[in-house]
C-alpha cells in the first residue's frame, strides 16, 4: 500500500504542475478535470504526508528511549504513546480514502417515495418521510425540486419523485433505499390501537445522457390532460406526459408543471436515472456476495429501518442502531443514521485492503 501512496502522490505532484500550465486555461472542460483530479488526490496526500511526518517522529522518539537523561526518555516514552496513536488513526483513514470510489458519489439524486401497505396511513407517513428528506438536503444548502407528487385525500402522498442537487448527495443518501416501516396509532383510529405501515424509497443516482443512451424511436409519449386539484391550466391543457421506454416497459408520468415541454423533460430525467439503476443493480448482482447483501445499492425487498412513535424510537436494522429521538430525526436530523451506515459499508469494504501502509 505504502508503493500505492506514492504513486497517489506523485501523481498528484504531475497533476498540481500542469495546473500552471497556461494552455490548460484554454480548455475549459480539460482545466475543471485537472481541478477535481487534484482536489481528489490532495485528500490522500495530505493525510500521506501526516502519517510519514508521524512516522519520522516516531523514529525520533525511539532513538531518545536510550538517552543518558532519564527526564527526557520520559517525555520521549509519552511522545512515542501519543504518535503511535496518531499513525494508527492516519493509517486508518489513509485505508478508508484508498477504497475504491462509487463513481455516483457526487452526483445528484432522484429520490422516489411511495407509500405501500397501510392505506391512507402509508401515505401520511410517506408525507413525512418526504419532508424528512427534504428538510435534511435544505440542512446541507442542497436544492430540492419536485419533480412530480400524487397527494392523497388525507393530506399524504401516494408517491412523490424529488430532485435533490448538490455535492455528494447520492454519496449521503444512497444507503436509505429500501422499506420504512412505522408504528404507531393513526388519526382515524378510534380505539387507539398501535398499525404498522409501510412505505419504499428509492435513492436513483441522476443519470447524465452520456451514462444511459436512450434512442427516442424506442419512446412513446403520450400526452393529456392533469388530473387533481391545481390552478387554471389543470384539466384544461394537454399537459401531462406520460413516456413509456418500450425495450423496458418503465413508464415515468409527470403532470405537476403547466409546460407539457417541461412535464417531458422531467420525465426524461427520472427515466434515465431508473435506467442507470437497473444498470447499477445489474453490475452489482454480478459482484461478490458482500456486496450484494448491502441494502441501497442492491436488494430493496427487505425492510431497512423502524420508525415506533409510541417509544419514541428509530431502529436501523441493518446496522442495528437505535435512537431515540423520532421527531429531531423526522424533523430531518438523519445524520447520525446516514453516517453509521457509511462506516458500516466502509468496514466492510476495509475487510479487503491491505493491512499496512508504514514503510
Amino acid at each position: 500500500m505504502y508503493a500505492k501512496l506514492q504513486g497517489v502522490e506523485q501523481r498528484f505532484i504531475e497533476v498540481e504542475q500542469h495546473l500552471s500550465d497556461p494552455g490548460l486555461l484554454g480548455n475549459r472542460e480539460a482545466y475543471q478535470k485537472a481541478v477535481r483530479e487534484h482536489s481528489d488526490l490532495g485528500k490522500i496526500v495530505a493525510v500521506f504526508r501526516r502519517h510519514k511526518e508521524a512516522l519520522a517522529r516516531i523514529q525520533e522518539s525511539r532513538a531518545l528511549l536510550n538517552d543518558a537523561d532519564a527526564e527526557i526518555r520520559n517525555l520521549a516514552k509519552e511522545d512515542l504513546a501519543a504518535l503511535t496513536a496518531e499513525q494508527a488513526q492516519l493509517e486508518s483513514d489513509l485505508k478508508i480514502l484508498l477504497l475504491p470510489k462509487d463513481p455516483n458519489d457526487d452526483k445528484n439524486v432522484i429520490l422516489e417515495i411511495r407509500a405501500g401497505t397501510g392505506g391512507e396511513e402509508a401515505g401520511l407517513f410517506a408525507s413525512d418521510l418526504f419532508r424528512m428528506y427534504c428538510r435534511y438536503a435544505e440542512g446541507r444548502s442542497w436544492k430540492v425540486e419536485i419533480l412530480s407528487g400524487h397527494p392523497t385525500g388525507a393530506g399524504g402522498v401516494k408517491e412523490a419523485i424529488v430532485m435533490i442537487q448538490g455535492k455528494g448527495a447520492y454519496s449521503a443518501l444512497k444507503y436509505e433505499s429500501g422499506i420504512h416501516r412505522v408504528q404507531r396509532v393513526p388519526v382515524t383510529e378510534a380505539q387507539g390501537r398501535i398499525h404498522t405501515s409501510a412505505v419504499t424509497v428509492a435513492v436513483l443516482p441522476e443519470a447524465e445522457e452520456v451514462d444511459v443512451e436512450i434512442n427516442p424511436n424506442d419512446l412513446r409519449i403520450d400526452v393529456y390532460r392533469s388530473g387533481g386539484p391545481g390552478g387554471q391550466s389543470v384539466n384544461t391543457t394537454d399537459s401531462a406526459v406520460r413516456v413509456t421506454h418500450l425495450p423496458t416497459g418503465l413508464v415515468v408520468i409527470c403532470q405537476d408543471e403547466k409546460s407539457q415541454l417541461k412535464n417531458k423533460n422531467k420525465a426524461l430525467k427520472v427515466l434515465r436515472a431508473r435506467m442507470l439503476d437497473a444498470k447499477i443493480q445489474e453490475q452489482d448482482q454480478q459482484r461478490s456476495e458482500e456486496r450484494k447483501s448491502q441494502v441501497g445499492t442492491g436488494d430493496r425487498s427487505g425492510r431497512i429501518r423502524t420508525y415506533n412513535f409510541p417509544q419514541n424510537r428509530v431502529t436501523d436494522h441493518r446496522i442495528g442502531l437505535t435512537l431515540y429521538r423520532l421527531e429531531a430525526i423526522l424533523q430531518g436530523d438523519i445524520q447520525e443514521l446516514i453516517d453509521g451506515l457509511t462506516t458500516h459499508y466502509q468496514a466492510q469494504a476495509l475487510q479487503n485492503v491491505e493491512p499496512a501502509v508504514s514503510h
